[in-house]
């Protein structure tokens, strides 16, 4: 039996002490606010945020931060934005080599960093993983079976991780793509934001599935840019978690987008919601993680100006138009690239090898016959070494997009 303690007493942090303690463990549920510890600890339950679900004597529920000190393992479910916060906060109960777990997702705003990286460098004497995949906390709690993914950039520390959570009815992968798997998580909550908003207006299934569908490649792009491998994408924290936050009723993403597509202001929906809606925290550091890696991603740029920039929801240019990227983002950022060193070493000049060097800066991501054609217009406007070969590239170009 492991001590564990979880910083955090919302559904998901309450989810996971019930699970937790039915495997075995002496568990500390932490919480903020001292009157909602000891409503818990009396009441058994979490009748705020997850009401129905009983925790069981063996889960001691305080205000104390000292009481998390010399735990085996410490969880970190707060909301994404409380993060470093939080990690400051307990900094002088947390052990040398101690594994956290962060539970949370989302990307630092202004900073721009991934949660794991905020943990690092506030408690760098620490071991860090995050646990992420299709879990709802309402179903968690009730012991429904669920699969999960525990990553972190050492091995070990995924499995010493997997060992604490795995159950019959909680399965836990793990992964070293710490980047991957963070990046999935904290993007298809934007993607959550739009299929709600599809609903909320009154679209049908096939706009949902086109939103899912490019969704995933909007969020693989960004998060291969960044450093993740692309299988990730395909996996538990990749689309599985899209696939369950776009369509469930559970889903707060989703349930907020709903409301915004039926007019509700950003304010109104996040008073109706009650709970942490993590694709508003997240949505401006995913748009500007997009400009700086210049990764082209139509639904994020919409969202965001939805939430804040006041574009009608009801427009849905997000699923009516392509969105070519102006001479600023995308195209200008492979141009420099192209003319840097990454074409170092490209046959016939900076273009003769275009369509390998595409391949190359998009991460073997192959472009569409729309982005082809994106790049084409693009390319007339151009003047400058290297333009003259454009002629010659149109032939490796074709495989894209036949006819264009």
């Amino acid at each position: 039996m492991s001590k564990i303690s979880i910083i955090g007493s919302g559904s998901w942090g309450t989810a996971l002490s019930v699970l937790l303690s039915d495997n075995g463990h002496e568990v500390v549920l932490w919480s903020r606010i001292k009157e909602k510890a000891e409503k818990i600890a009396r009441d058994r339950e979490n009748r705020e945020y997850l009401p129905g679900i009983i925790l069981s004597d063996n889960i001691r529920v305080t205000y104390t931060d000292s009481d998390i000190e010399n735990s085996d393992l410490v969880i970190l479910s707060v909301p994404s934005k409380a993060v470093r916060e939080t990690a400051k906060r307990f900094l002088n109960y947390f052990s040398e080599n101690q594994i956290i777990v962060n539970v949370a997702k989302g990307i630092e705003e202004g900073s721009l960093l991934r949660l794991s990286q905020i943990i690092k460098e506030v408690v760098p004497f620490c071991r860090v993983a995050v646990l992420s995949g299709p879990s709802h906390a309402e179903e968690v709690g009730k012991g429904m079976v669920t699969a999960c993914v525990a990553a972190s950039e050492s091995i070990e520390v995924a499995e010493a991780v997997q060992k604490i959570f795995m159950s019959p009815v909680f399965r836990v992968y793990t992964n070293t793509d710490i980047i991957g798997v963070e990046v999935g998580g904290a993007l298809k909550n934007l993607i959550a934001l739009a299929a709600g908003i599809s609903d909320g207006v009154g679209f049908g299934d096939n706009s949902k599935a086109a939103l899912m569908t490019r969704g995933i490649v909007e969020i693989s792009r960004l998060g291969v840019a960044m450093g993740g491998k692309a299988e990730t994408f395909s996996g538990l924290s990749g689309i599985g978690d899209l696939i369950v936050t776009c369509t469930s009723r559970h889903s707060r993403n989703r349930m907020a987008g709903v409301l915004l597509g039926k007019g509700k202001s950003l304010e109104e929906t996040l008073k109706e919601v009650h709970m942490v809606v993590e694709g508003v925290n997240t949505a401006k550091a995913a748009y500007d993680l997009s400009v700086k890696y210049n990764v082209n991603m139509p639904i994020t740029k919409e969202i965001y100006d939805v939430l804040f920039f006041g574009q009608d929801p009801g427009d849905g240019a997000y699923l009516r138009q392509r969105y070519v990227p102006d001479a600023g983002h995308d195209l200008q950022g492979l141009w420099r690239r192209l003319q840097g060193d990454d074409a170092q070493g490209l046959p016939g000049g900076v273009f003769g090898g275009y369509a390998q060097s595409l391949r190359l800066q998009l991460c073997d991501q192959p472009l569409s016959p729309a982005d082809v054609l994106s790049v084409r217009i693009w390319l007339c406007g151009l003047s400058g070494p290297g333009c003259d070969s454009y002629a010659a590239s149109r032939g490796g170009l074709s495989q894209y997009g036949a006819g264009l």
